[in-house]
């Protein structure tokens, strides 16, 4: 979540005003992630949350993400829900950005996530992919191997500046996972972006997944491998393999992977690894002045993908092949 489209107190409560969830109150920027613009609101009626659907949000695609979210909560996945305004429209437009009202969800999401959070995310992604196995709505993925190669023109020529060398890695990269990349692996609805501050916690059990707006369909493996990259990895960048079991294996107990997926998921974790070092790297080149957010680190990304890079098998993620712990 971040801010980059400021809205006034009076732009807000007219667009409130549309709403049956009371007077606004007050309301502030949750400045945090890259992506779309977030304010918590407080009305008469509770707290919600305002999102502003920014520049990789087509609003062609809120149809998708919206009923998505009421699709995997009648099937008992807590997500948040969007409400509806007084015409029967789950978004519309304000500050010139399409924008919803979702519903606030208890629970804090954890800053240093250890085993138990692992294995809760494992069990909450796999429930997930289930739920959406009936979902009648198709998105394809743009953010998959096929768009890879015109984010990195977005970004290739300034690479070096960032780290020495940057631009001939991720080319090499991008040329391995284009003609290595699966195309018979079973598919369904994914999150593609459960990083840590996208899910919920109360305790150490799960309480909400959050922020859909990258789900798709795509292979169900590679939402694996994204949570690989965005929950197994400590500050100081090493791979924690008690982590890792921890997810796949309460993955696993909710949806075997079959032998094609396992074998798969060292290179689907190189792939996870260079689509948000890609993506990371055009924001970190492309900050737009004002807005109230910190770019993240793309050679994160680098460092995690040189890590895939030697993976042999599934073995090396802290998994028998085959086996669920």
């Amino acid at each position: 979540m971040a801010v980059y489209t400021d809205v006034a107190a009076d732009e807000l409560a007219d667009f409130l005003s549309q709403y049956d969830i009371g007077e606004l109150l007050s309301y502030k920027g949750i400045a945090e992630g890259v992506e779309n613009s977030n304010f918590l609101v407080h009305t008469s009626k509770g707290a919600y949350i305002l999102t502003l659907y920014e520049k990789r949000v087509a609003v062609d695609d809120l149809p998708y993400f919206l009923s998505l979210m009421a699709h995997l909560a009648e099937r008992g996945v807590s997500c948040p829900q969007p409400a509806k305004n007084r015409s029967g429209e789950v978004y519309a437009t304000l500050a010139g950005r399409p924008a919803a009202i979702i519903n606030f969800l208890e629970g804090m999401w954890p800053r240093r996530p250890n085993a138990t959070h692992c294995a809760g995310v494992g069990q909450a992604l796999a429930k997930m992919h289930l739920a959406g196995a009936d979902f009648p709505l198709f998105r394809q993925n743009p953010l998959s191997v096929s768009g890879w190669r015109s984010l990195f023109a977005l970004a290739s020529a300034r690479a070096d500046t960032v780290q020495a060398g940057l631009s001939d890695f991720i080319a090499r990269e991008l040329d391995h996972l284009e003609a290595c990349w699966p195309a018979d692996l079973p598919t369904g609805v994914i999150h593609a972006d459960l990083f840590p501050d996208n899910v919920f916690f109360l305790g150490d059990k799960v309480s909400g997944l959050i922020d859909f707006p990258f789900s798709c369909n795509d292979i169900l493996a590679y939402d694996i491998a994204i949570c690989l990259n965005a929950w197994c990895f400590e500050p100081d960048h090493s791979f924690n393999v008690t982590k890792a079991r921890a997810l796949l294996s309460a993955y696993g107990r909710e949806r075997k992977l079959s032998d094609a997926e396992e074998g798969a998921l060292p290179l689907l974790a190189r792939g996870a690894a260079l689509r948000f070092l890609l993506t990371r790297l055009v924001d970190f080149l492309n900050v737009p002045p004002g807005a109230l957010v910190k770019p993240k680190d793309p050679l994160e990304y680098v460092r995690k993908l040189r890590f895939h890079q030697g993976v042999a098998s599934v073995r090396d993620y802290g998994l028998a092949a085959g086996v669920v712990a």
